[in-house]
């Protein structure tokens, strides 16, 4: 369990002595930027200080002061999550990766040695100048960290034919609960020596270690994408062609916008997208020209056949590249409508229509909005729940129905959580996700590797189940 810190902000001379004092923030005003991500977790705390790493050395120093004085560590990427996983305690540190943004590009190997602080959108702009790609993409890819996207193994747009962050992930560095540095993996795309530590960091969100430094797999670069636009009357509709298309061919981007969704984004963009329709399916191939044609063209009678009420290809790059634009900010666009909670939910692709009316039926039965977007091609939903902060019934409404959501998607044989983690938003829900045995073996591991809990205590792991060291 995790020690109660006796550190108070005039006791932090060693810390800033070990990191230099341009890297150690204490002024409250500054430290209060820093409590939340973007989930904004209402029970965030308030850090005695904030360590801006600028080194694996910093974080080292960090932890090992941490240690010695019994205070939870929180490790922050961009501020970019969306389940409370980098919300600050109280008493505790924040490190910040935002200074450790060095990418290194190997072209011989196709792999980027890239600090944890890097931004997605860096890392495919460095990939691209030696004619490669790292293709995980979340929506957030232009703000979102390398090493957040790590931390909760993000997927993306994309990832329905080129996989999620853990498919690209090729070794690391981290600085474990003890202070000690460890690396994991590297450059070689084969390697079965010993069991596979580095996969066990992916999607740990801080509570095993803290990633500094990581090697990704890079591919060719994607060839352009012809992209196809469908919409549909029913939402059974709509899942039945996901379903059709998904089972017999490999779409390089499978989304789906449901009805709420789409009105928002026609309220913040104006691009005279169909407001009636139930639901929009965007399709992209990236196959050779001469496949993609014919690929698309399999996709399109898929649509029709399912009931499609328009199909259309974006006529030029341009209108392609706005309709993408326009599936992203998504997110932004229904928190025009109110404050949001925001779930990841995901099912086996035949279930995704059963999810879909589900959430569906949930939203009347709580009277509470809830957009739907999805990454369809692999069943990842992301239900966003709109209500009125300053309406306490409907924010009691809303956080109802955030759980029943949850619970639908465990009982049709799916997960609270496909890339977004479970930060502590839905740590309440994770023994009905996963099980009480392999809950047990998760909190047997934690505790090994972080036995005082002074690792993101209360992200993932309830302090409950794990075991005092003595």
């Amino acid at each position: 369990m995790a020690q109660t810190s006796t550190v108070h902000a005039p006791q932090l001379q060693g810390l800033i002595d070990a990191v230099g004092a341009q890297n150690v923030v204490t002024n409250p005003a500054t430290i209060d930027n820093y409590r939340w991500d973007r989930a904004n977790d209402p029970s965030a705390g308030t850090p005695v200080a904030v360590v801006r790493a600028t080194s694996s050395e910093d974080v080292q120093a960090t932890i090992r002061f941490a240690a010695a004085h019994g205070m939870p560590v929180v490790t922050r990427g961009a501020g970019s999550g969306l389940s409370g996983g980098s919300s600050a305690v109280d008493g505790g540190i924040v490190v910040s990766m935002e200074n450790m943004r060095d990418i290194s590009i190997d072209p011989q190997t196709r792999t980027a040695v890239v600090q944890s602080g890097a931004f997605n959108a860096e890392v495919k702009a460095a990939a691209a100048e030696h004619g490669l790609w790292y293709p995980p993409d979340p929506s957030s890819f232009e703000f979102c960290s390398i090493g957040g996207n790590v931390a909760t193994n993000a997927g993306g747009l994309c990832c329905v034919k080129y996989g999620v962050t853990a498919d690209y992930v090729l070794g690391m560095k981290v600085v474990l609960a003890d202070g000690r540095e460890v690396n994991l993996g590297g450059s070689r795309l084969k390697d079965v020596a010993g069991l596979n530590l580095t996969q066990l960091f992916v999607g740990s969100e801080g509570t095993l270690g803290v990633i500094t430094e990581v090697t990704l797999r890079l591919v060719p670069a994607q060839r352009p994408p012809t992209t196809l636009v469908a919409t549909f009357a029913t939402l059974d509709d709509s899942t039945k062609a996901v379903l059709a298309i998904a089972s017999s061919m490999r779409p390089s981007m499978l989304e789906f916008m449901d009805n709420a969704t789409i009105n928002a984004v026609e309220d913040a963009t104006g691009m005279e997208l169909d407001r009636d329709a139930a639901a929009m399916l965007i399709i992209q191939s990236d196959e050779p020209a001469e496949y993609a044609a014919r690929e698309i063209e399999m996709m399109e009678a898929s649509c029709h056949q399912h009931g499609a009420t328009d199909v259309f290809h974006a006529s030029d790059v341009e209108e392609a590249e706005a309709i993408i634009v326009a599936r992203r900010m998504a997110i932004p666009a229904v928190e025009q409508k109110g404050t949001i909670l925001l779930e990841d939910v995901g099912v086996p692709l035949p279930r995704l229509g059963d999810l879909v009316r589900g959430v569906q039926q949930i939203s009347q039965d709580r009277d509470v909005t809830i957009a739907v977007i999805a990454h369809a091609g692999d069943g990842n939903t992301h239900p966003l729940l709109v209500f009125d902060p300053m309406d306490d019934e409907q924010k009691q409404r809303a956080h109802l129905a955030y759980g029943d959501v949850m619970e639908l998607a465990v009982r049709l044989g799916g997960t609270i959580t496909g890339e977004h983690g479970v930060g502590r938003l839905k740590r309440p829900w994770l023994v009905d996700s996963i099980g009480e045995d392999a809950l047990e073996l998760n909190n047997r591991i934690k505790s090994a590797l972080d036995p005082h809990n002074i690792l993101n205590p209360g992200a993932v792991y309830d302090p409950a189940g794990l075991t005092a060291d003595e």
